[in-house]
């Protein structure tokens, strides 16, 4: 039995009503998000995937790996899809001071804005926690500093090695719904899951009528 939800409990999300689990919208509008990257060859290929469906989404990076990538960050806001701030190193919010977790997040911070500050203040800055795990000190100082912390409502759990990359598909197909945030990672371990998983996705629901929209 695995240790997390696939489609997210109604009543966490009503426990946690501060973080955005779900974008419900009457346009059949989906979210899809990659967190990890940038990562060489695997980001530059989900970016080929979605331009593929005239698809947009959300990618929230992680700092270093913008340092250490900064033309795919690049290419990443080129073809217009939005950003979010990952931390600077994948910090597990419950293993860190609020302290030292606010200053990593800044780091990422300073990245992106290096990089790209005109369309990152655009709209209130996105931040998702690393494994969903965040102390509720850390959520009050960010949300006070403006940011939206941007969970999900569907998993994908592509992440996880010991299932197959057909029940990573199945576990998108059937539990998304029209304003559903689903989790994907442009990141190396996630790959052999995700390179099977994320074509289907794009072609199958778009058949299905839904959109395929970047977080504001």
């Amino acid at each position: 039995m695995k240790l997390y939800w696939i489609k997210t409990h109604i009543l966490i999300k009503k426990t946690f009503s501060n973080y955005i689990w779900n974008i419900p919208n009457a346009e059949n509008k989906i979210y899809l998000t990659f967190d990890d990257g940038p990562t060489p060859d695997i980001t530059e290929w989900v970016l080929e995937e979605l331009k593929k469906h005239k698809a947009k989404a959300t990618f929230f990076c992680i700092g270093k790996n913008i340092k250490n990538h900064p033309a795919i960050f690049h290419k990443i806001v080129n073809e217009g899809h939005s950003i979010g701030n990952h931390t600077h190193n994948h910090l597990k919010g419950w293993n860190t001071s609020t302290e030292d977790y606010l200053d990593n997040i800044s780091l990422c911070k300073f990245e992106i804005d290096n990089l790209n500050s005109a369309i990152y203040n655009l709209q209130s800055p996105l931040f998702r926690p690393p494994y969903g795990k965040i102390k509720k000190s850390q959520s009050k100082k960010l949300r006070q500093l403006g940011y939206k912390i941007i969970m999900w409502d569907v998993l994908s759990a592509d992440f996880d090695q010991t299932i197959s990359p057909k029940e990573c598909l199945e576990n998108v197909l059937q539990n998304v719904e029209a304003g559903s945030v689903i989790v994907f990672h442009d990141s190396c371990k996630a790959f052999r899951n995700l390179e099977y998983t994320l074509p289907k996705i794009l072609q199958i629901l778009k058949e299905r009528g839904f959109r395929f929209s970047a977080i504001q």
